[in-house]
């Protein structure tokens, strides 16, 4: 049987150990969990680059006792200059650059959400105490994962020759091997810059001007201008009242909405026993009707035409779980979104729980990086379209997001944070978390663990099938056959099939965390 960690005065899980730890840490001195999850996140910059970094976006649930919880939508708006023409200009008429400087053309928000976050809470640590681990990280260097190495050299091809890329992450002009010792030595002067002015001098000041010279140099149409007008905004979550509890998730343009669709059609089939047809079916063809939605309508939430919580009423809900097949698969040709992430969790002792995601959307983002600094930019630009459409380029214009953190309410008292990183299978990983453990009484760790699937194309290959990890049982992987769906196996722990983790706070006061065998990650208590 696999445990989740237990213990009454706080807990961390992060797909990086050595993040988890710095958040365990700052809770052993007295922060709060929303500062320890800015530890946590300063340091997984540092440790986990090919995941997520301070050059991309992210977003924040958040859970105080007694109140309703609070999001921080930190995704980086599109530059002023960019338009549809400009790209044409530029020989792009029919999509944006997925690498080097005309794929980096959102403002990287994620520094500007750990602001906000500090914000929601009275701090009670200094910001050079949050920061210290990573920049501690930085300057001493840190061993590459396998993880790490394995998708540097996997991408190669796309990132060797973009600016800054190789100088930063290869060594010697190779790809490091797992165990290698990488120093980012500008990046820890850049942590240390803004422990000592301010996050908010990532925005205003030299550090912004630096980045928007290097980005223009490069071919990107960010500016300083567009670096000083960001702010990270505080938004009321999405929710969608379950059997189970209320379900919380972000807002459009992420994919968040999506989440709650699968498990509130879910909800509509009556299932009753996990890990069986009815349940891993159900999920899947659950998610084939909110991604048919998303895919048509999904965009920035200034531009839809239906506001995503209208998605989530119980007639928009009835009416698509009348569209299941609950023994036949719906054909699925689709455009999948692909995407790199981390969600971490986090709950302290107070009992304020925490779910974080950040990211910068492909493996290293837009693989840009800037020497001086060591920061590198995301491509979640490369995610808008260039035809008409809710997700058009447009300045001032927020893009597509897979990444979404998601909470849970339930009717017990437990207040369960969870999420994955895993781009198009975000949602179908969190679908499978929350039924196993929820709905079918699966330990939390054993609910993270088992054998999990991704419907849609993998990495670097054009297949939709279904893929399943091998260690499903082979008379369920036939059932789903002969219903239709086509079927692929994939290694078992397949990191296809996300880096998922879990904090619960149960009314007891017990707090129990989950952590990925996918990942080099930990869930650690105290």
């Amino acid at each position: 049987m696999l445990h989740a960690a237990l213990g009454y005065n706080g807990a961390v899980s992060a797909p990086h150990r050595a993040a988890a730890l710095a958040g365990r840490d700052v809770l052993r001195d007295g922060g709060t969990a929303i500062e320890a999850m800015v530890a946590a996140a300063a340091t997984i910059a540092v440790v986990y680059p090919h995941m997520n970094g301070i050059g991309g976006d992210g977003f924040w649930l958040i859970k105080q006792p007694g109140k309703p919880p609070v999001g921080i939508f930190a995704g980086g708006q599109a530059a002023g200059l960019a338009r549809p023409e400009w790209y044409a200009a530029r020989g792009h008429h029919k999509a944006i650059p997925t690498r080097g400087g005309l794929a980096a053309l959102t403002v990287p928000g994620t520094i500007g959400g750990w602001e906000a976050a500090l914000d929601v809470q009275a701090t009670k640590l200094p910001l050079s105490r949050l920061l210290a681990p990573a920049i501690a990280y930085a300057e001493r260097g840190i061993a590459v994962t396998g993880n790490q190495s394995r998708t540097t050299a996997e991408k190669l091809d796309g990132l060797r020759d973009v600016p800054g890329f190789a100088e930063t992450f290869l060594i010697g002009g190779k790809v490091p091997e797992a165990g290698a010792h990488l120093r980012q030595s500008a990046l820890a002067r850049t942590l240390r810059h803004l422990s000592d002015e301010g996050l908010r001098a990532y925005y205003d000041g030299p550090l912004a001007r630096t980045h928007a010279a290097y980005l223009e140099e490069n071919g990107s149409p960010l500016r300083a201008e567009d670096f000083s007008a960001y702010a990270a905004e505080p938004v009321t979550p999405l929710s969608l009242e379950t059997s189970q509890g209320r379900l919380y998730n972000m807002i459009p343009p992420t994919q968040g909405v999506s989440s709650l669709m699968i498990l509130g059609l879910f909800d509509r089939l009556g299932v009753t026993t996990g890990d069986g047809f009815d349940h891993i079916h159900g999920l899947i063809e659950s998610t084939k009707q909110a991604f048919i939605r998303r895919n048509a309508e999904l965009g920035d939430h200034t531009h839809m035409a239906t506001p995503a919580q209208e998605w989530l009423t119980d007639a928009a809900l009835d009416m698509l779980a009348a569209q299941i097949d609950r023994t036949k698969a719906l054909p699925w040709p689709y455009e999948p979104k692909e995407g790199d992430t981390i969600w971490m969790g986090a709950c302290d002792a107070d009992g304020t729980v925490v779910s974080f995601i950040q990211s910068v959307f492909w493996e290293f983002g837009s693989g840009l990086t800037c020497t001086d600094t060591g920061v590198f930019f995301q491509n979640r630009g490369a995610g808008f379209s260039l035809a008409p459409g809710p997700n058009q380029l447009a300045p001032g214009k927020r893009p597509f997001h897979t990444l979404n953190p998601a909470m849970a309410e339930l009717h017990d008292g437990r207040v369960m944070a969870y999420g994955t990183m895993g781009g198009e299978g975000q949602p179908q990983t969190q679908s499978a978390v929350f039924t196993r453990y929820v709905q079918f009484g699966m330990g939390l760790q054993e609910a993270v663990t088992a054998p999990r699937w991704l419907l849609g194309k993998t990495w670097g290959q054009e297949t939709t099938s279904l893929k399943l990890e091998d260690r499903f049982d082979p008379k369920l992987v036939l059932a789903l056959q002969d219903a239709g769906h086509e079927v692929e196996m994939i290694p078992a722990y397949s990191d296809l099939a996300g880096h998922a983790g879990a904090v619960v706070l149960h009314p007891t006061g017990l707090i129990e965390a989950a952590a990925d065998p996918r990942s080099d990650g930990a869930a650690i208590t105290d």
